[in-house]
């Protein structure tokens, strides 16, 4: 994708043309929609917040009247804010702060937010979640047995789309801040993404979260879950940078990087370890010590 970040710095209106270009690509293909914004997170990180701003409000411009001849405008216009806006932020607190970890603790707190506002906008988005999921049920499914698991699942629905959006914009920022370091700075993305951590504060405010949904019932824990879902993505994260960090000095580390990956993929239900060891490690620092040993 090196050709891409070239073709993307090269100017102002290549660089519109690319995020304006995937974008419309993403309507057919959504996972082409983090490369665009990886495009708005790129711009921005080298060239500074107007820059940036100026890129993706030409590209919204574009892609809005794109949609009014499709007769969608509406949609279109909304579908480049959350796509562009959310990034652009995130990337101004990365070049501001140079922190990545303040830039992920960032986007989740954007997430957090969403989800407290659509909550109180929509006090009974349960009810709109089983709905939805019974409208996507294949027409061969039994909603009737389908009916206690859809109403199980829509009451975190909210913290499952909003972690899925927040891992998009992050994953992104982590493409941007890759091709910079590919242009600009080789190996400087590893090393941020390696030092990966968070405050004890801010693990115990999560562990806190936990506690109140198990500790509480109806909305407030319904609430409490939700944003416990998206602390939940934060850590993993942080859990994923530790454990490439312990891995890859062993003898074969590279390969055996590559197998925790794959295996992390292929066994989603190996993150909720590896998010626990991202939550420890903001108390016991575990890179240091195994490092030291």
């Amino acid at each position: 994708m090196g050709f891409l970040a070239t073709y993307i710095m090269r100017g102002r209106w290549q660089a519109i043309t690319a995020a304006f270009g995937l974008a419309f690509l993403s309507l057919f293909m959504p996972p082409i929609s983090i490369v665009s914004s990886a495009a708005v997170a790129l711009v921005t990180l080298r060239r500074g917040a107007v820059e940036g701003l100026t890129v993706f409000a030409i590209a919204l411009a574009t892609i809005g009247v794109l949609g009014a001849l499709l007769g969608s405008a509406q949609f279109v216009l909304l579908y480049g804010v959350v796509l562009w806006v959310p990034i652009w932020v995130i990337a101004v607190l990365l070049r501001a702060g140079r922190q990545l970890s303040l830039a992920i603790e960032s986007a989740v707190l954007l997430g957090g937010v969403g989800i407290i506002g659509f909550t109180l906008y929509k006090p009974d988005a349960a009810e709109m979640w089983q709905k939805l999921l019974a409208q996507m049920a294949p027409d061969n499914t039994s909603l009737e047995t389908m009916q206690p698991n859809l109403e199980a699942i829509a009451h975190y629905m909210t913290g499952i789309v909003a972690a899925g959006t927040v891992f998009s914009w992050i994953f992104a920022l982590f493409l941007a801040r890759w091709w910079q370091a590919q242009l600009y700075n080789p190996n400087g993305f590893r090393t941020e993404y390696l030092a990966l951590s968070t405050s004890s504060r801010l693990a115990l405010g999560s562990i806190g979260l936990v506690g109140i949904a198990a500790l509480t019932s109806g909305g407030l824990a319904e609430l409490a879950w939700n944003l416990s879902i998206l602390a939940f993505v934060l850590y993993t994260f942080v859990g994923t940078a530790v454990m490439h960090s312990l891995l890859a000095p062993l003898n074969q580390g590279r390969y055996i990087v590559i197998g925790f990956y794959v295996t992390v993929f292929l066994i989603p239900h190996l993150l909720i370890p590896v998010a626990t060891i991202g939550v420890a490690d903001a108390w016991l620092n575990l890179r240091q010590k195994f490092q030291q040993k």
